[in-house]
């Protein structure tokens, strides 16, 4: 048989059973649709979470109150109590160790704000002048909190830009006075509209010195402490150095746990991109189901034809040519199928990204190759044994079958 003759017998073969074909078609499709779209989620879940660390800053190193076991960091011992208070002190001692370029201390808390008869709840985050530097926050109007000494604590505010919107609405913020708990501050600053992040939406923060901070909730311990390395190499010596540094102001005692930026990211990294693995794994069973589903549809086929099958081999078609053609047959099949699938996969991509524009939901190239490749592979493989049986029947019993 000439290949043209093979490629016609295979599309008559799939065109002849329309139902069985748009079935093994459809099954093959959503093998695939399903490792794209879930690939896709997978790996859009591991960008944004190494996007969202990224965005915390360049460099960083932090020291977080309590220490985690030898197992590494554990979330859960993020904050803890411990015997002695991280204090805004022991940031100041941090900021004179050779390889660290800026500190930020960090105390959280909640309150509530109120301006000209409106009220919210706010999460307000003490710090310095050096924070929005390290964190990349940019100021929308006026300044960042002065560059004065930590412990001072300035009646003063930068706002996030939602909870300048909705305390002011149209009325210029700059110089107003706000009431924060129990203290009047003024506002010196509005933060450039950020979204949310990870951990905080900084556009429902209002930032106020450390000091002032600690003092509006009673406490002398720090959140965190937020340190910028000098470069992206000397964030391994920073590290050190901090632990060292607040290991002697604590009287010997390793009670914080110092992590760096770049290690979480990795550990996140890894822990996503075999989430992501897995769940490819996942849906390429159902590209098995497809294969088999092929197999089936090719069986039926060879039974149907049989006597056109004897005819072809009457008339001096070789074994080889009877197999081929429905080789082709099956990887038609599987080519249509896998081309379907990756376009309704895709389409799926598309939706999740418009229905959660942060999450950027695209699927790996590997994912897609693999997924094409496997389907053909499949359909092949599966297409085998249908192909081997069609160019074992003996011309004269098919024909007499027929």
């Amino acid at each position: 048989m000439r290949p043209a003759d093979t490629l016609r017998f295979a599309r008559d073969a799939a065109l002849g059973t329309p139902l069985r074909t748009a079935l093994s078609v459809l099954a093959m499709s959503i093998g695939v649709a399903a490792v794209v779209v879930l690939t896709a989620l997978g790996d859009g879940a591991r960008r944004y979470v190494v996007g969202q660390f990224s965005s915390l800053g360049a460099n960083l190193v932090i020291v977080l109150p309590g220490r985690s076991g030898t197992g590494g960091f554990n979330p859960a011992n993020a904050i803890t109590t411990t015997p002695r208070d991280l204090t805004i002190d022991d940031a100041a001692a941090v900021r004179r160790a050779p390889a660290v370029k800026r500190v930020g201390p960090l105390a959280v808390g909640t309150s509530e704000i109120a301006f000209g008869g409106r009220l919210r709840e706010v999460i307000v985050a003490g710090t310095n002048h050096d924070y929005f530097a390290i964190r990349g926050l940019e100021i929308a109007q006026g300044t960042a909190l002065p560059d004065e000494d930590w412990n001072r604590g300035s009646p003063v505010v930068v706002l996030g830009a939602k909870v300048r919107e909705e305390l002011f609405g149209a009325t210029p913020a700059i110089g107003q006075l706000v009431r924060v708990g129990d203290r009047r501050l003024r506002v010196v600053g509005v933060m450039k509209s950020t979204g949310q992040g990870l951990g905080m939406n900084t556009d429902e923060v209002v930032i106020v010195p450390a000091a002032l901070a600690q003092a509006m909730f009673n406490t002398n311990t720090l959140f965190r402490i937020l340190i910028e390395a000098k470069s992206r190499e000397a964030i391994p010596e920073a590290k050190v150095q901090a632990l060292e540094i607040v290991k002697q102001r604590h009287r010997g005692e390793e009670d914080v746990t110092v992590i760096t930026q770049d290690a979480v990211l990795a550990t996140f990294d890894r822990l996503l991109g075999a989430l992501t693995m897995a769940v490819a794994g996942i849906a390429a069973i159902s590209l098995a189901v497809a294969g088999i589903l092929v197999m089936n549809v090719m069986l039926v086929a060879v039974t149907q034809r049989t006597g056109e099958i004897g005819l072809l081999k009457a008339l001096g078609a070789s074994a080889r040519s009877i197999r081929l053609a429905f080789l082709v047959e099956a990887a038609m099949l599987s080519a249509v199928g896998a081309v379907l699938g990756y376009l309704l996969g895709q389409g799926g991509a598309f939706a999740l990204r418009q229905a959660f524009p942060v999450f950027p939901a695209y699927p790996p190239d590997w994912a897609v190759i693999a997924g094409l490749s496997t389907a053909l592979a499949t359909g092949l493989l599966f297409g085998v044994m249908p192909a081997r049986r069609a160019a074992r029947l003996d011309p004269v019993q098919a024909l007499m079958k027929h």
